[in-house]
């Protein structure tokens, strides 16, 4: 027999170790100034190197990303850009200027209609729209960073890193590069003499540099209870009587938007006065909403684990140590990857919302004109069958999905929409964009964001559909119909079957719920301003100056 080819057992360690040497020829040692940091990026990252650029949902390594976007495209090409969040312009400038060519990412936000122009110009190569614990768990396997760049509130001398409230992924990402002979390259807020914690040791990281201003944290959960309408006060009434008090809902994952803000008003009030308090909404998967200000004060709330934190919400995190995750400093430590499994398997009910569903519960945020992308949601509006553990809501779920002999229960997943969204499209539609997306990016699937078979409850200002009751795909068809409005979608329903759903109380409207709406006004939100929630939280609470309202 011939011998193997002697095989190089360390090639990632060599190509590290002359990464490092590479800088250290330039005289950079461990801390970098600002200045030089361009002269650092094109010396360790190497021409279709894997990058993953910390781009959060909240926190940015801001000024490493819009570095990174500065380097010469003739030494640094062809990149694989990794990454959670596509938030700021530089991570889009990345591909315009020709540095990257390919991306995995989980949500795009603000930058989707970008997003939607590249791939429409076919300038950009997408791997896939992940869901965060996917995309971590890849860094894992097939997309181990060569290069991260991450974000951190302070160094010390040796280097090593604490994080604060917003840890987020970083743990993922840092866990994944260093121990496969990758390059971690950190940007810090300031340097201490001693940290209140250390989050990420020294010999993790390889070099730090202190950037000119903190890194940009998104105010992603601010939500001006102002803005909250009556017609979301009425579906608030109606997800809080018909499921969240019939299932007996207490470990829990909210959305972000002003459906679910309307929820978390309304505990303290409505849920209350329903004699909820203690039976629902106790445990929750969730950043820290201000809006849940009044429900932590009220009493409802026990216990929060955070994915990330939120501005001007840190003193209030502080001294309310016994429901958030605090450390002995004083300060959170979220942790997306923690929280995003606790939302998949420890949480008995997620409720968001969507741009599109068809006639099947299939729902996408992926649109012609704006690829945002799915974040966590897949996750979380999920039915994980792995789990093994039972709760009330659970198993009521699964009996009502599979008859009283099911062996196993439900996850309740909730898309909470009203029918019409901005420049009145319709939200429900015959079929999703996300059809045509998929020719456009040459996928072998279409981007949809949550499965129809997931989807339990669809709550509209016309009712609630529960589709766990649903016998057939006729059935589920008209309970979507039903609740669809005055869309094309619901102006076309069997106005005989959508009825006799009705009478079997699949489709519920508000008064089949005994709520007048009448009675949904906004006078029934715990809290009505931005003011308000600074009162609620004993002046606790710092809002931020500006926040987006959408």
């Amino acid at each position: 027999m011939n011998a193997p080819l002697p095989r190089n057992w360390d090639s990632l360690r060599q190509s590290r170790r002359r990464r490092l040497e590479r800088a250290a020829g330039l005289g950079l040692g461990k801390a970098i100034p600002a200045e030089r940091i361009i002269d650092l990026l094109e010396a360790v990252i190497q021409p279709g190197d894997r990058v993953c650029l910390e781009g959060n949902n909240q926190k940015q390594a801001d000024f490493l990303a819009e570095s990174l976007a500065d380097c010469d495209p003739a030494r640094i090409n062809q990149l694989q850009m990794v990454q959670s969040v596509l938030a700021l312009p530089s991570h889009v400038d990345l591909f315009e200027r020709g540095l990257a060519n390919r991306l995995d990412f989980s949500f795009s936000g603000p930058q989707g209609a970008r997003l939607a122009k590249l791939v429409q110009e076919q300038r950009i190569e997408i791997g896939a729209i992940h869901t965060y614990l996917e995309l971590f768990g890849r860094y894992f396997m097939d997309l181990t960073p060569n290069v991260a760049l991450i974000a951190a509130q302070a160094a010390d001398a040796e280097g090593n890193l604490y994080l604060g409230p917003n840890t987020e992924d970083t743990p993922a990402i840092v866990e994944a590069t260093a121990f496969k002979g990758g390059i971690v390259i950190a940007q810090v807020n300031e340097r201490l003499d001693k940290l209140p914690r250390v989050d990420v040791p020294a010999d993790w990281v390889d070099f730090t540099v202190l950037a000119p201003k903190p890194n940009y944290i998104e105010p992603l959960f601010t939500r001006d209870p102002a803005q909250i309408t009556e017609v979301q006060v009425l579906m608030a009434m109606m997800a809080i009587k018909g499921i969240y008090a019939e299932y007996g809902v207490t470990r829990l994952n909210h959305g972000i938007g002003f459906d679910t803000a309307a929820i978390e008003l309304l505990l303290p009030t409505y849920a209350a006065e329903l004699g909820l308090k203690g039976k629902i909404c106790t445990h929750w998967a969730l950043n820290p909403h201000p809006t849940l200000i009044p429900a932590i004060e009220s009493g409802f709330v026990e216990s929060v684990h955070c994915f990330g934190s939120e501005v001007g919400m840190d003193a209030y995190i502080s001294a309310r140590s016994d429901v958030f995750f605090t450390g002995a400093d004083g300060s959170m430590r979220s942790n997306r990857a923690f929280s995003q499994t606790a939302g998949l398997y420890a949480c008995d009910m997620f409720i968001g919302s969507t741009l599109q569903m068809d006639l099947a519960g299939n729902s996408s945020t992926a649109t012609l004109g704006r690829i945002t992308g799915f974040g966590g949601a897949p996750n979380m509006g999920s039915d994980p069958h792995g789990r093994r553990h039972a709760s009330p809501a659970w198993l009521k779920a699964g009996r009502e999905a599979a008859g009283p002999n099911a062996i196993r229960g439900r996850k309740l997943v909730v898309q909470m929409v009203e029918t019409f969204r901005e420049h009145m499209a319709p939200v429900f539609v015959e079929e999703l964009d996300a059809w045509k997306l998929q020719k456009m990016m040459g996928a072998e699937l279409p981007p949809i964001m949550i499965y129809g078979d997931d989807v339990s409850h669809i709550v509209t200002e016309e009712g609630i559909a529960n589709l766990l009751l649903c016998r057939s795909p006729e059935e589920r068809e008209q309970a979507i119909r039903g609740v669809a409005g005055f869309t094309p979608v619901g102006m076309a329903r069997d106005q005989a079957m959508v009825e006799n759903l009705r009478d079997r109380g699949i489709i519920r409207r508000a008064e089949d719920l005994g709520i007048d709406p009448r009675q949904a006004t906004r006078d029934l939100l715990a809290a009505r301003s931005v003011k308000d929630l600074v009162r609620w939280s004993g002046g606790l609470y710092a809002p931020p100056s500006h926040f987006r309202n959408w």
